[in-house]
């Protein structure tokens, strides 16, 4: 596994038409931003444990929007 070490605004090269920004960090996390043709798959690991595992894409999108609402209500609430 290469490791690399980027500051915000920073972006590095995977392969030769891949390109990841680093948007932002903060809180334990950290925002990028791919570039990649639309051949080319990107999916989180969780997305793909869950679709390996036979779960319809329909409800891994309804848990999705599940955690991101509550994300948000966790927001305003602060």
């Amino acid at each position: 596994m290469l490791v690399l070490s980027r500051k915000v605004g920073q972006v590095f090269t995977i392969g030769e038409n891949v390109v990841v920004h680093l948007l932002g960090y903060g809180n334990g996390r950290a925002s990028i931003g791919i570039e990649a043709p639309r051949e080319v798959p990107i999916l989180r690991d969780d997305i793909k444990v869950a679709m390996a595992a036979g779960v319809p894409l329909h409800e891994i999108e309804d848990a999705l929007d599940s955690r991101e609402n509550q994300a948000q209500q966790g927001e305003e609430t602060q």
